[in-house]
């Protein structure tokens, strides 16, 4: 319980953050210009496009806190047998980092204009995520030759479980970055409508694999065994 209070107060701070920047607040009819009902349906979508991100967002994030808290009460059972974490998820972490760091450059060319860059990152973000779910499976098939099936320990069950909610968001993802690849190679997106529809599918896509890398660095924590001392400390202070 502990585990999913302290997630949700994170994924709370962080929505307050990101709508705080969405002009939730604005009031059009006190700012003065001339009106551009073009501009001004571009920057509706653009808010129900983010409204929408960040509403899968909050739903996914309650997902993972529910799996995280019970992976939190079930580790203090007398059944529970820690896993060998193999060498592999330290590479994938690093992987993922450099996928939401390849979509963020690919952010910043979006609003310079620079569609080589775009699709630079684009690339560089869909090749380092395909090898991210590839050293996943890579590590499911170490435990398994280890003996570590997913019947066999609830440690092992918890293991698979997470790691395949966590991929099955990843590939969800691939999808609309594919898409989003595939537009940017369109000769269409030279004109200025265009251009604004690929930076809003760009920027989609950085939120939602920064999303992804938070989760995964707090799975990542959990099966590495680095918060059971926070997790103690905590339930100690609610007893």
């Amino acid at each position: 319980m502990v585990v999913i209070l302290l997630f949700m107060v994170l994924m709370a701070t962080l929505a307050g953050w990101w709508l705080s920047h969405q002009r939730l607040t604005a009031k059009p009819w006190l700012e003065v210009g001339v009106i551009d009902e073009a501009g001004d349906a571009g920057t509706r979508s653009l808010l129900i496009a983010k409204l929408g991100l960040g509403a899968f967002l909050a739903l996914a994030g309650s997902l993972f806190a529910l799996l995280i808290s019970a992976y939190s009460m079930r580790m203090s059972m007398t059944d529970w047998r820690s896993l060998p974490m193999p060498i592999v998820l330290w590479f994938n972490t690093g992987l993922l980092m450099l996928a939401s760091v390849a979509l963020h450059s690919a952010v910043i060319a979006a609003r310079c204009d620079e569609p080589s860059s775009i699709r630079s990152g684009l690339l560089a973000a869909g090749v380092c995520s395909l090898a991210f779910l590839a050293g996943q499976v890579l590590a499911w098939r170490e435990l398994a030759a280890a003996g570590y099936f997913s019947a066999a320990n609830p440690a092992s069950a918890f293991f698979y479980l997470v790691t395949a909610i966590h991929g099955l968001h990843m590939l969800g993802g691939l999808v609309a970055l594919g898409r989003t690849t595939a537009r940017s190679f369109a000769p269409t997106e030279s004109t200025p409508q265009a251009s604004g529809a690929l930076r809003l599918s760009v920027e989609l896509c950085a939120i939602y694999w920064h999303f992804l890398l938070l989760v995964w660095l707090i799975l990542f924590s959990l099966l590495m065994r680095w918060t059971d001392d926070l997790i103690e400390i905590c339930r100690g202070l609610l007893s």
